[in-house]
């Protein structure tokens, strides 16, 4: 009789089977790997992105996440094609788009404006970041990051940047709190320290960028506040001396009178000391007429000093406006 080989080959079928769904297992276990490397390949990041990845002491796995949406510098409409600033609500010039479909980064050149890249490299990295945590571990760093908000948080300005995320964007206040605290703010509680080490060996140096462009703004707003308060004193003083003037010349006229009239009528005596009181009076006049316009001299060139840096202001503004700038640059 012939021998029977069927259940050799139903043991290669199912063997086939298993091999295949194997497979298909390890490729959805690692289908995240799978897409990064797809999307990575043959990709070399310029030298300028390749910067930002040291500037910011990004760890390999932030610099993985960075160097998979393809970080670009843009400028002009190049730049406003892809991102949408309306949203933001911090001194950060970028986007990231969701699912790993880039990040844009506005090219600032003011080198007063020195590490506004930097810190918004930083910022939407931790976007690509905080989207790739599990479920379990965004709600651990939700977590943190809604008990510094509510118990350790002193910077106003922070505070003020949270409340404007939670009118304009309530369904991402934790991912914008996630990007905001890890690059803006010095000093945070130990687990969320550990955790942002995940992705900065020195977090302190994109502190130090975000610290020094901001203080760019508020040193001038502190002196601009400084220049007002004391227009204000000077303007009150200025006002006060025009009015004791204007009362001040009304009794000269009257005095003036008086005097002439004793001399028609011969009285020697009253009029030579009307004369005295009245020439005291008319230097007392001149010496405060003087001293206000050398007052208001001293406040035109206050109000001038003050504009120039009003201006210098909405020169760094402008340079962080890319809705202001020429189409094509």
């Amino acid at each position: 009789m012939p021998i029977v080989r069927q259940p050799q080959r139903r043991y290669q079928l199912v063997g086939l089977l298993v091999f295949w769904l194997v497979i298909v297992f390890l490729t959805l276990l690692n289908q995240q790997r799978i897409q990064d490397w797809w999307k990575l390949r043959g990709y070399a990041p310029s030298s300028a992105i390749s910067s930002l990845v040291t500037d910011d002491t990004m760890t390999s796995y932030a610099e993985h996440l960075f160097y998979v949406n393809k970080p670009e510098i843009t400028s002009g409409s190049s730049f406003t094609k892809n991102c949408s600033m309306g949203s933001e609500k911090t001194i950060i010039l970028g986007c990231y788009k969701s699912a790993d479909n880039g990040i844009y980064l506005y090219e600032v050149t003011d080198a007063r404006l020195h590490g506004v890249v930097q810190v918004t490299a930083a910022h939407e990295m931790l976007h690509a970041a905080y989207a790739r945590l599990s479920s379990s571990e965004r709600n651990r760093v939700d977590t943190m990051l809604k008990s510094y908000y509510e118990h350790s948080l002193t910077d106003q300005r922070i505070k003020d940047t949270v409340e404007a995320y939670k009118q304009s964007e309530p369904t991402e206040l934790y991912n914008e709190m996630h990007s905001v605290f890890g690059t803006e703010i010095s000093s945070l509680p130990a687990d969320l320290e550990t955790y942002y080490a995940k992705y900065f060996t020195n977090r302190a140096k994109i502190i130090m960028y975000a610290t020094s462009y901001e203080s760019e703004f508020t040193s001038r707003r502190d002196r601009v506040a400084n220049y007002d308060a004391q227009l204000k004193s000077l303007l009150q003083t200025i006002e006060a001396n025009q009015a004791s003037l204007t009362e001040q010349q009304a009794a000269l006229v009257v005095q003036s009178e008086l005097i002439k009239s004793l001399g028609t009528n011969g009285d020697v005596a009253t009029y030579n000391a009307q004369v005295g009181s009245y020439n005291k009076a008319v230097n007392a006049y001149n010496s405060l007429r003087r001293e206000t316009q050398a007052a208001i001299d001293s406040y035109n060139v206050m109000i001038d000093e003050r504009n120039a840096i009003v201006l210098e202001e909405q020169q760094l503004t402008q340079s962080l406006s890319p809705q202001s700038l020429p189409a094509a640059q």
